[in-house]
């Protein structure tokens, strides 16, 4: 049988106080209602609508991405309701299963839709509920004497025994279409809100002998929503806390799962130690052995075997090689490579530059646009100078070089094998293999020169 998924994503949120609409706020890095898209996407053979109305451009524009060609988008221009937006996707869904799930509940699992789509079926419909301490604002399932579900009345409109139900609705539910179709348009506004709620199809079922299965989530924070920023920071930790703790059953020592953030996908080996306030974003592959000091930002990279980063370095698609190491405070941009063993230091900016193996930049350097042969040293306040103005340029160092401090390398520059450059030379030309290369203003001494005074002031 077929699934159509409908992700009701039109609210305002005005809670929030943003300009930006609620479900395009980032959890993780990540839209909250692009968490949705990306679950509903692995359940089998699903089908995507996504509903929106404010800022529904923006929505559309967030979620247009290839990765997601296959999504429908419907309007809600008027946002009467719950049942009002499941009816904007009616005439795209097909004859199989539908699903509604919310652009602002982010972290509701694979299984959890699994297990609720399996009790759908022509005789029977489902619900996901959840059994809470505080019920306060949520829906109340009701029940018959047999335990059956037969309505679910919203807290506005519950009266003092039905709020004291414990067990809620998490808005959730999977059914036929055609039971869909069958029940959409006899939902009536009357109520509190006056507005066309969805949760009334579950009395609707009951009434055509329909039976409601209900199932409910591994953990009651896979169904919390989001209305304001707090309920967002609760979230994005409980996010964080379930990433660490897959990190740390694959055997990633963290030093403090509170104070470490994961914003994308991270692959990972053995024995890898990462102290706190860690970020990793994007892509990342950890080998094994490595280690992270705190305070860093890594994105987008790949970190071989036994490659050590050091404090409040920030890497963005970056490689490190075997038994490398960078930091503190390094920054090593996009199409960096550093080979095995290669060192660098602390205040050490790389961009676009290949570094072979065993070479060195210790201290307060710029490389970018470089290739560095191996066992290489680049002295303190080294500068490749990439740029002219107009285009960037390519130097070129070769093997076993030795730059001394404070040089400038204007490219495009080629310094060959075994050469030294002297401490403070600006290099414009070739420096052939094994010379020495010095290009510096000549001293000039003079004495008895009289240092000027300050003008007294009147």
């Amino acid at each position: 049988m077929t699934l159509d998924v409908v992700i009701l994503a039109a609210g305002q949120g005005s809670r929030m106080r943003s300009k930006t609409p609620k479900v395009l706020h980032k959890l993780a890095g990540r839209s909250l209602v692009q968490h949705v898209v990306d679950t509903a996407s692995g359940l089998e053979q699903a089908r995507l609508h996504v509903v929106v109305g404010h800022g529904g451009e923006m929505v559309r524009q967030a979620l247009s991405t290839p990765a997601d060609r296959e999504l429908a988008f419907c309007e809600q221009a008027e946002q009467k309701g719950t049942g009002h937006a499941v009816a904007q996707a009616l005439d795209s869904l097909g004859d199989g299963k539908v699903l509604v799930l919310y652009g602002d509940v982010p972290l509701i699992q694979a299984r959890t839709l699994e297990t609720l789509l399996e009790g759908v079926d022509e005789r029977h419909m489902a619900l996901l509920t959840v059994t809470l301490d505080d019920p306060t604002g949520y829906g109340r399932i009701v029940r018959d004497g047999k335990g059956s579900v037969v309505a679910i009345v919203e807290h506005k409109d519950a009266d003092n025994q039905q709020r004291a139900i414990r067990e809620c609705n998490t808005g959730i539910m999977a059914m036929t279409a055609a039971q869909l179709r069958c029940w959409l348009p006899e939902l009536s506004a009357e109520n509190a809100q006056g507005e066309y709620y969805l949760t009334d199809v579950i009395a609707m079922a009951a009434a055509d002998g329909v039976e409601v299965t209900a199932s409910q989530p591994g953990s009651p924070v896979e169904v919390e929503g989001v209305n304001d920023r707090r309920q967002l920071a609760s979230l994005e930790r409980a996010f964080q806390r379930r990433q660490a703790d897959r990190l740390m059953a694959a055997g990633v020592g963290l030093a403090d799962p509170e104070r470490f953030d994961l914003r994308g996908d991270v692959t990972v080996g053995r024995d890898i130690q990462i102290d706190v306030n860690v970020i990793l974003e994007g892509q990342v592959i950890l080998e094994d052995d490595v280690v992270i000091g705190p305070h860093c930002v890594i994105k987008d990279s790949v970190i071989r075997r036994g490659a050590v980063i050091k404090a409040n370095s920030h890497l963005d698609g970056a490689e490190m090689g075997e038994e490398s190491d960078c930091g503190p405070f390094a920054r090593l941009r996009p199409g960096t490579r550093l080979g095995a063993r290669a060192h660098v230091g602390n205040f050490v900016e790389t961009k676009n530059a290949t570094l072979g193996e065993g070479v060195k930049a210790g201290h307060l350097s710029y490389l970018g646009d470089a290739e560095i042969g191996r066992d290489t040293n680049i002295g303190a306040g080294t500068i490749t100078c990439n740029y002219d103005g107009a285009n960037k340029h390519l130097t070129r160092i070769g093997e076993r070089v030795f730059v001394g401090s404070n040089s400038a390398l204007v490219a495009p520059v080629t310094i060959g094998n075994g050469a030294t450059v002297a401490a403070g030379s600006t290099i414009t030309r070739t420096v052939e293999d094994d010379e020495l290369a010095i290009a510096r203003s000549r001293q000039v001494a003079k004495q008895g020169w009289q240092r000027p005074e300050k003008t007294p002031k009147r």
